[in-house]
């Protein structure tokens, strides 16, 4: 039998191996500092500004510049490979959540963030810096995807990283309000993003081509100094602290491992995600290239839906403090698996209004209800020594789907006006498996995080 301490914890209980592990200790109480939390979310707010701000003009970038500038053959093929080198990024958000994810559970959330947003803002500049095909051949697009891949591996660790400093920090009860704003710095780092291009594409075309397109990049060092600032005065989570001084024999990516059907959950969880991707990049090549729908018009659709999901995404957070996860979760992904139909079918109308309206419901709200509580959802998912670790990998698993969603999505329409209902099909499928995959998970919204255990198979 195991003696309590002096202070009434009980010592780390032996596994089914025989090692001693602080992986299950039970926790003391879990009410956070409310304080702590504000900090927290105003770091991550920022970080999250800037890593999403570098991602959303690569993605503007990628449907509207790299495919005329960056890459040789006609126009189908140009379009498909600067698709591809978006998706790449994708393949390296695995190698992100691995690395990184395993090393903010091992020495510190903090640090971990603040590499994220150093290989974000570094990598993003220097894009502004390169060459074009022209210029410099094969070595523009190569140049271009080896920076495209750094930036996969920062996206791997900050969301995730982010939503688990957040919600450590928070009071229990709390813990879906202020994780919501984890997400809403990568929104408002789009919403920025397609600000400032919208700008950027009232270029003329010659200007746009040649140096218009690489100002936001440059930009992206005055958002990348605030982040820093703010991010590198937070401090480590108290619960992380306690586990890190525990003993344990196992290594954290070992432990989770051992946990697989919670990271596989999670990631079946965030399938809904596709929606992101399939508007923001097959969406608004279809809309311009196919359909014929001016660029500007779709920019404007994208920043009103971006910055009605703030507000949104903070409402399903609370939510969720009141009803459970779960619930809000099964609503906003059936709501985007209904709304994709119409937001294809109001651009293939070629109606700007049900377009602005469509992009409202579907994505302004159905999606940014589920999105808001996916921070706090996933991270109680875990215990607090893989937390970061299971949350990054379970994560970018459904986004290596996600990443990949629009180029299928293309090939699906088959550059034909009247072809994007497989696309839709394929979007609403996935988030059908989200619904389900949430309704037989375990609701975590009241689980003391010092004593979550990692979720079994349901079987």
């Amino acid at each position: 039998m195991r003696t309590p301490t002096a202070d009434g914890i009980l010592p780390p209980a032996p596994t089914l191996d025989g090692e001693e592990t602080a992986l299950h200790t039970p926790a003391r109480d879990d009410t956070g500092d409310p304080d702590a939390a504000r900090r927290a979310a105003r770091a991550a707010f920022l970080g999250g500004t800037l890593e999403y701000y570098d991602f959303g003009i690569f993605l503007t970038a990628s449907s509207l510049v790299f495919n005329k500038i960056m890459f040789a053959g006609d126009a189908t093929s140009a379009t498909l490979a600067s698709l591809m080198t978006f998706g790449l990024a994708y393949v390296a958000r695995p190698l992100g959540a691995i690395v990184l994810g395993n090393l903010g559970d091992r020495f510190g959330r903090k640090r971990i963030l603040v590499v994220t947003l150093l290989l974000m803002g570094g990598s993003t500049f220097l894009i502004g810096c390169l060459p074009t095909y022209a210029a410099a051949g094969l070595a523009a697009p190569v140049l271009l995807i080896a920076l495209r891949l750094v930036q996969g591996v920062s996206a791997g660790g900050e969301i995730a990283g982010s939503s688990v400093l957040v919600v450590e920090h928070a009071p229990a009860h709390r813990r879906g309000f202020y994780g919501s704003w984890a997400i809403n710095g990568p929104i408002a780092g789009f919403v920025l993003s397609s600000v400032v291009f919208v700008g950027v594409a009232a270029m003329p075309e010659d200007v746009l081509l040649s140096w218009g397109w690489r100002v936001p990049f440059w930009a992206s060092v005055l958002v990348l100094a605030v982040a820093y600032l703010v991010r590198r005065t937070i401090e480590e989570p108290e619960v992380f602290v306690r586990e890190a001084a525990a003993p344990t024999t196992t290594p954290p990516l070992r432990q989770l491992l051992r946990q697989s059907p919670a990271m596989l959950r999670l990631a079946a969880c965030a399938m809904f995600t596709t929606v992101n991707t399939i508007v923001s990049v097959f969406g608004l090549t279809y809309a311009t290239q196919t359909v014929g729908l001016s660029a500007s018009l779709m920019l404007a659709v994208s920043i009103v839906a971006n910055v009605i999901a703030i507000p949104v995404q903070t409402l399903g957070g609370m939510l969720s403090d009141r009803i459970g996860r779960r619930p809000v979760m099964v609503i906003g992904s059936l709501g985007c698996a209904a709304g994709i139909f119409g937001y294809f079918a109001a651009i293939t109308a070629q109606e700007p209004v049900l377009v602005f309206v469509a992009a409202i419901v579907s994505t302004g709200g159905f999606y940014s209800l589920a999105n808001g509580v996916y921070p706090s959802f996933f991270v109680e998912m875990f215990p607090t020594r893989v937390r970061y670790t299971g949350t990054a990998i379970g994560l970018q698993i459904s986004q290596l789907v996600a990443g990949f969603a629009p180029v299928v999505a293309l090939a699906l329409a088959g550059g034909a006006a009247t072809h994007w209902l497989p696309a839709a099909v394929l979007t609403a499928g996935l988030c059908g498996l989200s619904a389900v995959a949430v309704l037989t998970a375990r609701e975590t919204f009241r689980t003391p995080l010092g004593s979550r255990r990692p979720e079994p198979a349901v079987s």
